[in-house]
């Protein structure tokens, strides 16, 4: 019961910080569409299967940083990109809280391919989409990667993380927020 009392808290905390907070937090857009590129850059270069995918995606959504650190009460926070053919659509707020046996610091990027108009859709319209709530999210871990086609991946969303570095251990229950920061 405490547990769950503790962690509703976090949740209530995290979800209702108001959006000017978070969007203090944005670097300079110039630098945010530099770690996007190359955020996407390395995914692409390491992984042929989801460079095949990219073109077909309805949009890619790309945090390239995600700072994770906690003890016994975690947070991680990042901001990202969502783009449409190419083209930057908006910046968005990746929030995400923990609770449970758990230490470390680390850091990792992931982008998000949205295979289909509905999946996309889902993200305009929600008032902040928490990670599995909504579409089919499928994480493209290395075994998937490499069968990973256009055939093998088509609807829902498709998560590949980069960059990971740090030392983080634990199991616990995390609960994740994506919310639109700006246009």
């Amino acid at each position: 019961m405490l547990r769950r009392t503790i962690l509703a808290g976090l949740a209530a905390a995290c979800l209702a910080a108001p959006a000017t907070r978070a969007a203090d937090l944005i670097p300079p857009a110039a630098e945010l569409e530099a770690d996007v590129d190359a955020a996407l850059e390395r995914l692409y270069s390491s992984n042929p299967g989801a460079k095949e995918l990219a073109p077909d995606a309805k949009a890619i959504l790309v945090f390239p940083e995600i700072l994770k650190g906690g003890l016994l009460i975690g947070g991680a926070a990042g901001t990202g990109i969502l783009r449409v053919g190419g083209e930057s659509q908006g910046t968005y707020q990746s929030i995400a809280i923990s609770y449970g046996l758990q230490a470390g610091f680390s850091s990792y990027g992931y982008i998000m391919m949205f295979l289909d108009d509905a999946s996309l859709r889902f993200l305009d319209e929600s008032a902040g989409w928490e990670v599995g709530v909504g579409p089919n999210v499928t994480i493209a871990d290395e075994g998937f990667a490499k069968k990973l086609s256009t055939t093998t991946a088509q609807e829902g969303v498709v998560v590949f993380f980069i960059n990971q570095s740090g030392y983080y251990a634990g199991t616990g229950i995390e609960g994740a927020k994506i919310t639109k920061v700006r246009d």
